[in-house]
């Protein structure tokens, strides 16, 4: 049986998760796995399933440790590249055999919806009567891809997405443990641009830090925002800044001006929309007057909360919940045409009441 194994950063390496106390965000998996083995109660098949950097195969390969399963007796096998019936028969064939030193022999199976229809009617057949010394693990992010016949005979867990607040304290905490210091918006828009996923939070992470030198910068380095911006490609913040400067001024020529130098700079519209509506629910929140002030500052630069602030002493009555209403619709909409511009440039118009 080929081992497979996903490449992964080394940062992600580092820092995987190797306990069931490592892992974030999943206390309601956690803690039912934990009770099953103070119980002796382990199931024969567990299905895994969540977006993609939510920690299943991590968590996969630790719940193979807790149970007293040593690297001999775990195989791991991706699926996206081994899905054939000729993969499912060598695991078919290889469970009849003892584990070498463990209890159980655990069979890790990654991306397992890519499994061809032959591929899955040979598996069911193992999952329906597997030998008591095996236990199977299978990961997949696309649960709706995976037969019903074979949903039923594991017991079902879902992932969870990381929100912003979660990615963002684990960016910092990440950050610390290299030696270095994400100023609060800098870890703000790493969170925004892992987009749910530790993987990719690791990956840009491993991306920005690679530009500090510890023996010139020490251990008291310090990550901005630009720095994350040079690195990732996204969009500067004084484009943000000059779009919610549109909506409040009535300005339509410098937000839409704003719309154009990020194209021209080829930033991903989705994520430039992202962050003006993130920017957007702040000042709106400042706007209402919410109690929202010492929470906003923490999210977001001193010179980002002065430039909000500011802003709020100038808005009218009419930024209302309908503006935030637009460019929701616009960040659902970014790329669904073939001019990306084109749904933020509408909100734009909207917003300021362009007839």
């Amino acid at each position: 049986m080929k081992k497979s194994l996903k490449p992964s950063g080394v940062l992600y390496r580092k820092y995987r998760p190797q306990t069931f106390g490592d892992i974030i965000g999943q206390d309601h998996i956690v803690k039912v796995l934990e009770g099953a083995i103070k119980l002796d109660n382990i199931s024969h098949a567990y299905l895994f399933s969540g977006s993609r950097g939510t920690g299943k195969t991590s968590l996969a390969r630790i719940l193979s440790r807790e149970i007293g399963t040593v690297p001999s007796d775990l195989v791991e096998m991706d699926a996206a590249s081994n899905r054939g019936i000729d993969d499912v028969r060598e695991i078919r064939e290889s469970v009849n055999t003892l584990p070498f030193e463990s209890r159980y022999k655990v069979y890790i199976i990654d991306e397992v919806h890519m499994l061809t229809k032959d591929a899955w009617n040979a598996f069911l057949k193992t999952l329906e009567e597997p030998p008591k010394h095996v236990v199977f693990i299978l990961a997949t992010t696309e649960l709706e891809k995976v037969p019903e016949t074979v949903i039923s005979r594991c017991q079902t867990f879902s992932f969870k997405q990381p929100n912003q607040a979660i990615l963002k304290d684990f960016a910092v905490s990440i950050a610390k443990k290299e030696g270095a210091t994400l100023e609060p918006d800098a870890a703000e828009l790493v969170a925004i641009l892992g987009d749910g996923s530790f993987r990719d939070a690791h990956g840009i992470l491993e991306k920005v830090l690679s530009l500090k030198d510890p023996a010139k910068d020490g251990a008291s380095k310090k990550i901005t925002r630009e720095e994350v911006e040079a690195v990732t490609g996204a969009p500067k913040a004084e484009l943000v800044r000059d779009i919610l400067s549109a909506i409040v001024e009535k300005d339509l020529e410098k937000g839409v001006k704003a719309v154009v130098r990020a194209g021209e700079a080829n930033v991903e519209m989705k994520l430039f929309a992202k962050l003006v509506l993130e920017r957007l629910r702040f000042l709106f929140l400042l706007r209402l007057k919410a109690g929202m002030d010492e929470y906003i500052s923490k999210q977001v630069s001193e010179d980002d909360f002065n430039f909000l602030k500011t802003l709020t002493s100038k808005a009218g009555p009419d930024l209302t919940a309908d503006v935030l209403l637009r460019f929701i619709i616009a960040y659902e909409d970014s790329g669904r045409t073939s001019i990306p511009e084109l749904a933020l440039e509408l909100a734009l118009a909207d917003s300021i009441n362009i007839k």
